[in-house]
């Protein structure tokens, strides 16, 4: 009896509002009837995204093939959590068709890629391929995420401090790692920009790695499939910049939950949020809001960039905020923004 075919699995990586939710989303609206299962990892106590993707409109990705894990960051708790996820998704009858993991933003996906070598995992699943989305507008700014112009800053201020930052660190891991470089808002930027990121991007990247524009809404996504890369195999090519200290956790980094938060209008949410948002150190705020007489107002915001809507009508979930910044951020100055 021949052993069933391994069952390819896409890791979607990148900076916090680089555009993985959105890509995901178009991934599963052209899923043309394949069960694609899809672990959607949070740093944080609350999931959220999971939720934004959960009605894509199409049957194969209905809540059931939707999988939170939202205990830390996946790149540290693989075998608590990842493991065990990807064991039941294994189990199920019939399988997945394929599976992608969206990462959280301050995932390493070395070990990721590495868990895929678990005995319990290596003969049924294979990584089809790591895609890091790449915010090329930031990039193209001389920056990772829209939020470190203070950090510049003072780097630029003060040469007794260390001007190589996590942030820095964690952007050339992904594109490390990749197969497939994917340059999101890049209609944001000019030609001559575009040539800049792409050659910031091309330092890091393997030399099998294609560096390629988001496709535009209407366009197919069908280069994110069948890379077929078995990346689990091919470890030494993709070596982090940690690998070499072995001293990789998220202690540069923490989260903080706001419950209750509420607000008269969505005019009010954004400018509440936009406040917490430019807080030092602050690297994203999402979540809902409570408005008076209204359903709750969903917000996502990074850097100086907030979005904020009305949720589905009807909704009742009550007002909470997920904080991730960096370590040490001033969270009295982010609780009188929240009022």
């Amino acid at each position: 009896m021949n052993a069933p075919a391994k069952i390819p699995a896409t890791i979607v990586t990148g900076f916090l509002g680089a555009g993985k939710t959105t890509l995901i989303r178009r991934l599963l609206g052209q899923a043309n009837g394949r069960r694609i299962a899809l672990i959607v990892n949070e740093f944080g106590d609350m999931g959220f995204d999971g939720e934004l993707l959960s009605d894509c409109g199409d049957a194969a990705c209905g809540k059931d093939d939707i999988v939170e894990l939202t205990n830390g960051c996946i790149c540290c708790t693989v075998a608590d959590d990842f493991l065990p996820t990807m064991e039941a998704l294994i189990a199920r009858d019939p399988a997945p068709d394929h599976i992608i993991i969206e990462t959280s933003g301050l995932a390493l996906p070395q070990p990721l890629v590495a868990a895929f070598g678990w005995p319990t995992v290596k003969h049924r699943v294979t990584v089809d391929g790591v895609v890091s989305v790449v915010d090329a507008a930031a990039v193209a700014d001389g920056r990772f995420a829209h939020d470190h112009d203070a950090l510049d800053a003072q780097r630029a201020e003060d040469e007794s401090l260390d001007h190589e930052s996590a942030i820095e660190e964690l952007f050339e891991d992904q594109v490390k790692c990749a197969d497939l470089i994917m340059l999101s808002k890049w209609d944001l930027v000019d030609e001559e920009a575009l040539a800049r990121v792409r050659h910031t991007v091309d330092h890091h990247r393997r030399n099998a790695a294609e560096i390629i524009k988001a496709p535009r809404m209407d366009t197919a996504l069908t280069p994110l499939f069948g890379l077929l890369s078995a990346a689990e195999d091919d470890l030494v090519s993709r070596k982090s910049h940690h690998d070499d200290d072995h001293d990789h956790d998220h202690d540069d980094f923490e989260s903080h939950v706001i419950e209750g938060v509420a607000a008269a209008s969505l005019q009010d949410v954004e400018r509440i949020v936009a406040e917490m948002a430019a807080v030092d150190g602050v690297l994203r705020v999402k979540g809902r809001v409570a408005v008076s007489g209204k359903a709750p107002a969903i917000v996502q915001a990074v850097g100086p960039r907030v979005d904020v809507y009305f949720d589905r009508p009807g909704s009742e979930a009550p007002g909470r905020l997920v904080v991730i910044g960096e370590k040490g951020f001033d969270r009295d100055k982010l609780m009188a923004s929240a009022g």
